[in-house]
């Protein structure tokens, strides 16, 4: 009688112990049949790529001590970098020609050439020279012209020197200041008042700096860092130089005499939108607003016999 008893727990515990390994291992291929499938991971080929280990400034001697070699991916290698310290090194030594911060990809375009110097020529772009205006403190902004940024250049020009009265034009626009005084370092940013500002010009603008230096006097006009859009200009004269001229605006002053009676007129320049002053006077157009009315004068009258 105790035989049975006995028996009945030995299969309960089998029978139990089957069913828990059945039950794992189900579960487990469920969770497996679920699990997400993680992408294979992609082989990126694998490139080497020279970096500045140490700041470099225009003019630096770029030698082994002051670059060094990081892993880079391949298919993303910058246009000019090099891939070995050999390829830096090799021809003799190399000079910057622009400011190269640490851990930034060496490039041929900011080195001289094998063996050359760190010439100014080096820094100018294809087709491009180089001519040097004459400055002083008032002409050179107080030195805050630096090397990179964009100036226009105004030539102002007298009666006796370049005629039809004191006028002033633009001869060159956005052009590049390429240096000042003997400096060319993108990154001073110290002012200098220096007695030169080196500027990078086609043929053309070197011809017209050449002549306007001898026609009258030179000034910069510095431009906004990183401005593209173009800014009209036209000959401004020593006539409109007052603010609230008639020639400044967009018109000018006609006189008319009629008998002993002399009446000035504001007549709009060509192209102008304004309605002109003239057509008050008919009394069919209305004044624009904030024009001035015409205005009459009287005028002594001539002599009989002037008449």
């Amino acid at each position: 009688m105790r035989l049975k008893p006995l028996m009945m727990i030995i299969l309960a515990v089998a029978f139990g112990g089957s069913a828990i390994l059945v039950g794992n291992s189900w579960l487990q291929r469920q969770a497996e049949r679920h699990r997400p499938v993680a992408a294979a991971p992609s082989e990126v080929p694998r490139a080497t790529i020279v970096v500045a280990a140490s700041p470099l400034r225009y003019g630096d001697e770029v030698g082994r001590a002051r670059l060094r070699e990081i892993p880079w991916p391949g298919d993303a290698l910058p246009a000019g970098a090099f891939a070995t310290l050999d390829e830096v090194t090799r021809g003799g030594p190399r000079l910057a020609l622009a400011a190269i911060e640490p851990n930034e990809p060496i490039l041929r375009g900011k080195l001289t050439g094998e063996g050359q110097r760190a010439t100014l020529s080096a820094l100018l772009s294809d087709d491009m020279g180089a001519v040097t205006i004459a400055v002083d403190e008032v002409i050179g902004l107080a030195g805050f012209v630096l090397p990179g940024d964009r100036v226009d250049v105004l030539l102002t020009q007298d009666a006796a020197e370049g005629g039809g009265g004191l006028h002033n034009d633009r001869i060159l626009h956005n052009v590049r200041v390429v240096a000042v005084g003997q400096t060319a370092d993108e990154k001073t940013d110290k002012p200098t008042v220096v007695r030169a500002v080196t500027v990078e010009v086609d043929t053309r603008g070197a011809q017209k700096v050449a002549l306007a230096s001898r026609l009258g006097r030179l000034s910069l006009v510095l431009r906004k860092a990183g401005e593209t859009a173009p800014r009209s200009a036209r000959r401004l004269t020593a006539g409109e130089v007052a603010e609230g001229s008639a020639a400044e605006g967009d018109g000018a002053s006609v006189h008319v005499t009629r008998g002993a009676t002399r009446t000035t007129y504001a007549v709009p320049r060509l192209g102008a939108e304004a309605v002109p002053d003239a057509a008050f006077a008919t009394g069919n157009i209305a004044r624009r607003p904030g024009a001035p009315a015409a205005r009459t004068e009287a005028v002594a009258e001539p002599p009989k016999g002037d008449r």
